[in-house]
Parts: structure tokens; sequence; C-alpha cells
């Protein structure tokens, strides 16, 4: 048809890159090549291939992938960033008469893409919780000094004694790697792609075969060298609060890899940490994407 790009959204282990695969192989023409593009915020990160299931070589010889592992663990990628990348890669696609396939877990990119960036994105409640936690143990010129290292625009200005805004500064950069002060900026920008350019997908899977996948994605990490993968990232003596020390299992393995914990706690606790993020995906999907349609994967 007329659609520009195809967006497969959905909850973590519910079988997207196997679904753009699919699709790429199938709609892909002489004059017409499929790309497969990442909507992932962990899967940019070039030291996490194995702990986020990023696409293999395989995978990647077979149909052209985008804005996989392009970013270093030391950086902190945004949406916004996140944006600017989707718009060079939508220019390249026209230009190429490609169908873009973009595939991921972030609902938060999805959203921006197709109605711009309306307002400031709903804080998750663990991340509130977290500033919570710091604020009652910091005094706000601390907690005002570390939002100058995050987000140092915002920072700049307010006032070093203002305790609830310097604590929602933070919350906004923690949850979304984009400073407040930029959102407010971008808040009436128009969407990337219009509704009528793209067809839209959300993977839906029955909660205990999502479970079992889980679970099995998690084994087969193990076997495919994620010990390699964390031990490499950590040699890298990167700052622990930075987005790709953040993903699920890093720190799990870590606690392995240090003899804190056997590799059957590190497993066990990084399928429980899955399993959760699934279930806040799920939750986020249905209420922020209600109106996009379900397919049952």
């Amino acid at each position: 048809g007329s659609a520009r790009a195809v967006l497969i959204a959905g909850p973590t282990a519910s079988g997207k890159s196997a679904t753009a695969m699919a699709l790429a192989e199938e709609c892909r023409r002489p004059d017409r090549p499929a790309w497969i593009v990442n909507a992932d915020s962990m899967q940019v990160y070039d030291a996490l291939r194995v702990i986020t299931a990023r696409p293999g070589a395989d995978a990647e010889a077979r149909v052209p992938h985008r804005l996989y592992g392009h970013v270093p663990a030391a950086e902190r990628y945004s949406l916004g960033a996140w944006l600017a990348d989707m718009e060079a890669v939508l220019r390249a696609a026209e230009a190429a008469g490609a169908l873009v396939i973009a595939v991921g877990g972030t609902g938060l990119y999805f959203k921006a893409l197709c109605e711009g960036i309306a307002a400031i994105p709903a804080v998750p409640a663990e991340v509130r919780r977290f500033w919570a936690q710091r604020a009652e143990a910091n005094d706000p010129a601390a907690l005002h000094a570390e939002l100058a290292q995050r987000d140092p625009a915002t920072a700049a200005s307010l006032r070093p004694t203002d305790r609830q805004r310097i604590l929602r500064a933070l919350e906004v950069v923690d949850a979304t790697g984009t400073g407040l002060s930029d959102w407010q900026t971008r808040t009436r920008e128009t969407p990337l792609l219009a509704s009528h350019l793209a067809k839209r997908v959300v993977l839906e899977v029955e909660r205990t075969e999502l479970y079992a996948r889980i679970e099995a994605r998690v084994d087969r990490m193990v076997a495919e060298g994620v010990l390699g993968e964390v031990r490499a990232l950590l040699s890298r003596h990167l700052a622990p609060d930075l987005p790709a020390m953040k993903a699920i299992g890093v720190a799990a393995f870590a606690a392995h890899l240090r003899g804190d914990i056997p590799l059957a706690a590190a497993v066990a606790e990084t399928k429980t940490e899955t399993r959760r993020y699934a279930k806040r995906q799920i939750t986020w999907l249905r209420r922020q994407m209600a109106e996009w349609p379900r397919l049952t994967a």
C-alpha cells in the first residue's frame, strides 16, 4: 500500500523482531527494499547485544538494520536523540524508496513519532520513588548539584533551594534521558510520521506464554555469552547511573561476576526483573496506545 512505514510495538519477548523480519522479507521488492529500524531505548547501545536480545549478525545480513548498537555505552541517549536519528532514517528511506519497519518496546518513542511531543511524559512510579528517597537523604543543594551535571540548562534556571522543582527535573531527565527545559521548548513539535503514512500494530501475547518466552530468552542469553558481555561492560568503568548500566540483567550478572551470588540466582533475578518490565510495558501500551490495532502473536 501507500504506507511509508510499519510500526511494531509490544512488550519484551513478544516476538517483535521475528515479526519484523518475516514482514521485511515478504514485503521487499527489487525496487523497494525494506529496512528494520530500532525503536528500543536499550538496543541502541553498542555494548548490549546479548543482554538486550538485539538482532544477530545473521538477521542483519538478511535485511538492513538501522539504529541498533550505534550509541557508545558511555553516552546518555534520549528520546530527542532518537527522534533526530529517526528523522534521518526516514529521509534516507524516502530517497532509497525503502519501506521502514520500526520495531521496539519503547512505547514513548512511537508515541512521540506519531503524535509529536505533546507534553512531558509520565514518570514511572519507581523513578519517582527513587528520587523521593534521594531527596530525604540529601539536601536540595546536593540534588541541585546532581541536576547541574545531568541537565545543566534546567539547573541554571532553578534556585538551589527549590526542592520540588529540582526533584521534578531529576525525575524527568532520569525517566526520559531528556532535560526538562528541552521538553518545554519542544512541546509543540509536529509529528515526524503522520498516522496515515504508517501502519501500526501492538503485538499481544497471552501472559503465561509471554513469561515462558522471557524465561527461555534469559537462558539463551547465558548460552550466547552474556557473562562475557557484562564483564566487558564492567571493564569500561562507566558511571553506574548511565542508562546502559541500568539495562535489565546487568546488575544481577555483575553481582555473579563479583562472586556475590551464584549464576542461578543471577538468572532468576533477571527473569523476575524482565517479567516486571513486560508487565509495565503492557500497562503502558494499554493506556497510552489504546487506539493501535492489536495482533495476537
